[in-house]
């Protein structure tokens, strides 16, 4: 009875009320909707679900290199219970689970027990928030799938055999790795068609699980591309049809594994953060930025004898606002304390790249190994009414020593 009473209390208490203020410590438990390899598609993921009404954040744990989309953060496991016990019954999002622990720092999965269950689907059915047969369709309304990690029963480490892949398509594991220390990195592969005439792109596939990869063309060719932040881009030509043709690649249970070995940025290799974002006419990254900014440090941190330049650039020459970090030196996110004034579009580039050296030097990397370059709109990657205008926005890093 006791703990009935303690779930009837956490139902009727707001939701949003329950821990989204909460400091995040080692005894706190996320309700998970997702997990991604990609930022960018945990981007989408999270906005999807908060256009479906669910207060959806996301985190980096970069131990096991994924972003974990969650809509509940509290330290009340019964309230997390309830709620991913809520989800998965009556929701788009039936592989709900609980984490617990800090973020980044060994989270483990919560073992949710059936007397716990069986506890908290009594008090939801005489709530009335979920049907007492779980009969409710699920759609989810995303393109996007979430690497849904498996609670800790559903996993096994027995090698079982895949299944056969359809006659256009075959299953692929792209391998990315830095070749220094063979630790494993989170990207993406692009598939380029280089029969057609401009070497058309045709898809991009999550790096380090398996994923069905679809013919492209009658010959089978296709020029692989792996781009991660911090690394050389690396190359690769493959045949869809006599895959194992390339050097290293190998087939074992019906899925083909393709390695990527990536080397660190050498002397005179220039970077573009593809995934550092600002807030509008703004100095300040967005919440999303940290991954890669995180990315940025780690490199830097490994390479004590990088001395880098980071471009600024922006997309056109106009001048305007120029929103800049405050004294509560808050690098992803706009709060009271930011300045406001005007200036030209290099000095809104300029501010952003010292944005980032200030982001180093606040985490003891020394000034000296930093220098910044501002060029405004004048290095378009687009013109300026290109529908990927977008990504003129950026910063770019360039290795001057190693």
């Amino acid at each position: 009875m006791r703990l009935f009473f303690k779930l009837v209390v956490i139902m009727a208490c707001p939701f949003l009320a329950i821990a989204q203020d909460q400091p995040h410590t080692d005894e706190s438990m996320y309700v998970v909707i997702g997990a991604f390899g990609i930022p960018r598609n945990a981007i989408e993921f999270t906005e999807n679900a908060k256009k479906q009404g669910y207060p959806a954040k996301f985190e980096l744990n970069p131990k096991r290199k994924l972003f974990y989309v969650y809509v509940l953060h509290t330290e009340d496991r019964a309230a997390a219970i309830t709620e991913a016990v809520k989800l998965q019954k009556n929701s788009p999002y039936p592989d709900t689970w609980v984490y617990k622990g800090l973020l980044g720092d060994n989270p483990q999965v919560v073992r949710i027990s059936e007397s716990e269950r069986k506890a908290v689907i009594e008090v939801l059915v005489e709530e009335k928030k979920i049907n007492p047969v779980d009969t409710a369709k699920r759609t989810l309304t995303t393109t996007i799938q979430p690497a849904v990690e498996p609670r800790p029963e559903e996993k096994n480490d027995a090698k079982v055999a895949a299944p056969l892949a359809a006659a256009d398509s075959r299953t692929f594991l792209f391998r990315i790795t830095a070749l220094a220390d063979k630790d494993t990195l989170a990207g993406d592969v692009d598939i380029y068609d280089p029969d057609s005439s401009n070497k058309r792109k045709m898809a991009t596939y999550r790096g380090n699980d398996a994923v069905k990869v679809k013919s492209i063309n009658k010959s089978g060719n296709m020029w692989l591309h792996c781009e991660v932040f911090g690394y050389r881009k690396l190359e690769l030509p493959l045949n869809f049809n006599n895959p194992e043709s390339t050097d290293g690649v190998t087939i074992d249970n019906n899925v083909i594994t393709v390695p990527f070995e990536l080397p660190r940025l050498q002397k005179g290799d220039k970077a573009i953060m593809f995934n550092v974002y600002f807030y509008k006419d703004a100095a300040v990254m967005r919440p999303e930025s940290r991954y890669e900014v995180n990315s940025l440090l780690e490199m830097m941190n490994e390479n004590p004898d990088y001395k880098i330049m980071i471009h600024g650039h922006t997309n056109g020459n106009a001048s305007g606002k120029i929103i800049s970090m405050g004294n509560s030196k808050n690098f992803f996110q706009l709060n009271t304390d930011n300045k406001e004034g005007r200036g030209s579009a290099k000095k809104l580039s300029e501010e952003r790249a010292l944005l980032l050296k200030q982001f180093l030097v606040a985490n003891k990397v020394s000034a000296d190994r930093i220098q910044v370059k501002a060029w405004g709109g004048n290095q378009p990657i687009y013109d300026v009414d290109h529908p990927s205008a977008h990504a003129n926005v950026r910063v770019e890093i360039e290795i001057l020593e190693d």
